[in-house]
Parts: structure tokens; C-alpha cells; sequence
């Protein structure tokens, strides 16, 4: 982002009227705030319309608008915010996992996330990962449980990466394997471009929206809603049957005015 990154927009936006030293405290309450308010949401791939990363762009959208967004927009935005206030951040990459089956090759780096370096050592800090949104920074420590308010997670050393795991109903869950490489902005350009274009890739088939507020995790795939506990616990979960619904739920559970109208989203789901 530009040196002309306003702070104060930003933290309007998010709700945030805490302190803004450089310390994990103020880490955790900026990205509580943050993922309370700009929900992770894949409308623009969905609808096949461009997703734009340069800083203005991303400001407009997740900023001075009611829209949320994927990775490397959310993530760009509190890289910025985060920056500005004095935080050392270095913006990483990661291959995703969460629906390949395990012994199936590595993709390509299509998700970001960032690394953060406070008095007491690195974090892992990433707002945009939709299948599993991470609630709180993560310390970069391998082989041991580090427990949430929403979940459990844990990073494994594998082949030279780390690999980001969630503790589910069923057992573990890999969200990512990544390296500690930093990355540049045409990096993520070129992540960018594949993932809101492929379309072998699930935001350009599927309508994906994810927020998490009030100790509950609320996401939508497709027409089917569905309220979580931590770990994955599934509380509610219900399908809807028209666009009124949908226009209904974007509204209230994610706090979205989409950029076309609801009934085109609807008809569009399972195209």
C-alpha cells in the first residue's frame, strides 16, 4: 500500500477504537475487529468481474465500501493498516490443501498470509483464508497445539514447509503448506490473476462467504448456511430457497451489499 494509506479510514471501518501499540495485544484486537467486519467474500470471482489489488482499488472496496474479500485483499489491506501503525510484516504464500486429498501433488501458490515479528518472536497472522478463517495470530512454533477461541491448530514441518492444520470433528485438517520466503507485490499479481480467473479454481465456480463475530463462525457455500462452534461444530445449518434469502443474509449474517443484484447471484449458483 501507498504511504498514503489512511489509518483512521481504516479503523473506522473495522470498528476499532482500542490501543494501537506494537504488541500482540493490539494484534489480537485488530484482526478480532477486522474479521468482524470485512467478511470474506469471493463475490467478484464468482461473478467472473476483476479483482484489482493495487492499493486503491482495495481501499475502495474493503474500505470506503459495504464489501468484504478474498486473501490477497483482505490480507494486503491489514498488511497496510498493521505497517502504518509500526508492526514488522512480511507478506508470505501458500499452496492450498484444505480439499486435496493428501498424497496429491502441491499447487500453486494461490493464497497469502503474514508473518509477523514482536519482542517475543513470529507470528503467523492471516485474515483471508475462507474455508477456515484463523481467529487470532498463531505463534511460528512447530509440533505443538495452540488453541483458539474458535479452534485448534498446529504447524508441521513437511518437506522443507511448514503446513497449517486445523483440528476438526473428523480428525486434523491442513489448510496450507507454506515457506518463509517473502513475497512481492507482482507475486501476488500473478496468484491473483489465476485464482479469481481458472476456472478449475473453487471461488470461480462456487459462491463462497465466510465472517466470524461473537464467538461463531457463519459461512456460505452455495445455498447452504451454516452456523460453527469452535473446531468446526456445526450449531445450525439450512438452505435457501430464493434470492430474497440470499439478499437477506448478506445483509444481516455478513454485511455485504453485493455489486449486482441478489436474484443474479442466486441463478447463478450451480451454473
Amino acid at each position: 500500500m501507498s504511504d498514503a494509506f489512511r489509518l483512521d479510514n481504516y479503523l473506522a471501518r473495522i470498528g476499532y477504537r482500542g490501543a494501537t501499540e506494537v504488541n500482540l495485544e493490539t494484534l489480537e484486537a485488530l484482526k478480532a475487529s477486522h474479521l468482524d467486519a470485512i467478511p470474506f467474500e469471493a463475490l467478484d470471482p464468482f461473478l467472473r468481474r476483476p479483482v484489482r489489488l493495487d492499493p486503491a482499488s482495495v481501499v475502495a472496496k474493503l474500505v470506503d465500501s459495504q464489501h468484504g474479500g478474498y486473501c490477497f485483499e483482505q490480507n494486503l489491506l491489514f498488511k497496510a493498516a498493521i505497517e502504518t501503525i509500526g508492526f514488522a510484516v512480511t507478506g508470505l504464500a501458500g499452496r492450498v490443501r484444505w480439499m486435496s486429498p493428501p498424497d496429491s501433488p502441491l499447487g500453486p501458490k494461490t493464497h497469502m498470509m503474514l508473518r509477523i515479528d514482536l519482542a517475543d518472536g513470529a507470528y503467523l497472522v492471516d485474515v483471508g483464508f475462507g474455508a477456515c478463517l484463523l481467529d487470532a495470530p498463531l505463534q511460528l512454533k512447530t509440533d505443538v497445539e495452540q488453541v483458539t477461541a474458535m479452534g485448534t491448530y498446529r504447524l508441521t514441518p513437511s518437506n522443507g514447509l511448514l503446513s497449517l492444520s486445523a483440528k476438526r470433528e473428523g480428525g486434523w485438517r491442513t489448510l496450507y503448506v507454506f515457506d518463509l520466503q517473502p513475497q512481492i507485490q507482482a507475486d501476488y499479481e500473478l496468484g491473483n490473476w489465476f485464482t479469481s480467473t481458472n476456472p478449475s479454481t473453487p471461488l470461480t465456480t462456487r459462491l463462497i462467504m465466510e465472517r466470524l463475530a461473537a464467538g461463531k463462525r457463519h459461512r456460505l457455500v452455495d445455498r447452504t448456511l451454516s452456523t460453527e462452534a469452535r473446531d468446526g461444530e456445526v450449531i445450525t445449518e439450512r438452505t435457501l430457497r430464493n434470492s430474497d434469502e440470499l439478499s437477506e443474509v448478506m445483509r444481516d449474517t455478513f454485511k455485504v451489499t453485493p455489486p449486482v443484484p441478489a436474484e443474479e447471484i442466486f441463478n447463478k449458483i450451480g451454473d
